[in-house]
């Protein structure tokens, strides 16, 4: 009788044993996501709540680790990582999915967004649900979009208020036909260059300006050489989060819902988080002597609507844009 007890104390105890086994290995599950920005970027933080989230609901089965500053590499080596399983996740340009499907050109169409709200309220929606899982064929999955804010011009000796003020001027742009197209549609001259030449550039008068974010703007102090920033919000740029398709594919479909449906989640809280950002780097930078510029887009608008026409090109692109516009 009393060595039954024992063997029932023992396996009662292994079973708790196995349990809490079970529940380490659960807990160990681990997301790598390569993100090439800082920890004090936006996207991190959001990525950051978003990893908690999923921990939680989860009962702690998965744990999201995000690797800032290309730790994981580039952009487009992570996304080759997360192809092939090396890796679970990874932010990337939208500009480097375009090459797997040309109908994601139309989510970084010039002017395509009326404004912050308009973008996020598509990036929310579900008009994008098909498009993005479209890729799954690649081996990876769009789990959604954040914004990378709104590019504006910004320039030394005067602001740019119409498309008069642009002629003549150099504007450093992104290296992309589109970009030297859509500027020149704007009446000035684009030119490519690496950021990190920008700022000498501009000093030294090859630029007269450049383009880009408030938050870009602020971080690389470019308003000491270029103190006029206009908002003309001419592109927005969207960030894509996407997933391994074997690592999604291994997780139990309740999983997979969740995991779909917290990453949508993410996009409202990064959007907060971006646009409490915007205000701050534009505090500072105002701070620093720079001027920042309403413009009437209007003109701008409608200098660019040749090039949106010669960027949309397919059925699938156009549906898409008639649905992005129809959400204005």
């Amino acid at each position: 009788m009393k060595i039954f007890k024992l063997s029932k104390k023992a396996t009662l105890l292994a079973a708790a044993i196995t349990a809490l086994y079970s529940s380490y290995v659960a807990a160990a599950t681990e997301l790598k996501v390569a993100f090439n920005q800082s920890d004090k970027h936006p996207q991190y933080q959001a990525l950051k709540e978003f990893g908690e989230q999923l921990s939680k609901a989860t009962d702690g089965r998965y744990k999201v680790s995000v690797f800032p500053n290309e730790l994981l590499g580039d952009q487009r080596a992570s996304l080759e990582l997360v192809q092939n399983g090396a890796i679970q996740m990874a932010v990337v340009a939208n500009p480097l999915v375009e090459n797997y499907d040309k109908t994601f050109a139309v989510l970084g169409i010039p002017y395509v967004y009326a404004n912050t709200a308009h973008q996020e309220k598509v990036f929310t929606s579900d008009i994008l649900d098909n498009l993005f899982a479209s890729t799954k064929k690649f081996g990876f999955e769009v789990l959604t979009a954040y914004t990378a804010g709104a590019r504006s011009l910004y320039t030394k000796g005067a602001p740019i208020k119409t498309i008069a003020d642009l002629k003549g001027k150099k504007i450093r742009v992104l290296q992309s036909d589109t970009m030297i197209k859509m500027l020149s549609c704007m009446g000035g001259t684009g030119v490519p260059m690496n950021q990190g030449e920008v700022y000498t550039a501009i000093q030294q008068g090859v630029l007269d300006g450049a383009e880009n974010n408030e938050i870009t703007y602020a971080d690389l102090k470019q308003y000491e050489v270029a103190p006029y920033f206009s908002r003309t919000g001419h592109l927005r740029v969207a960030d894509l989060l996407v997933v391994s398709e074997s690592f999604l594919s291994s997780m139990t479909p309740e999983d997979q819902a969740t995991l779909k449906k917290l990453a949508k989640e993410s996009t409202k809280k990064e959007f907060e988080l971006w646009n409490a950002q915007i205000k701050t780097a534009e505090a500072f930078a105002k701070e620093k002597g720079a001027t920042f510029v309403e413009v009437d887009t209007k003109p701008f608008q409608e200098s660019c609507k040749p090039l949106q026409e010669e960027l949309i090109r397919t059925p699938e692109q156009k549906a898409l844009y008639e649905k992005i516009i129809a959400l204005k």
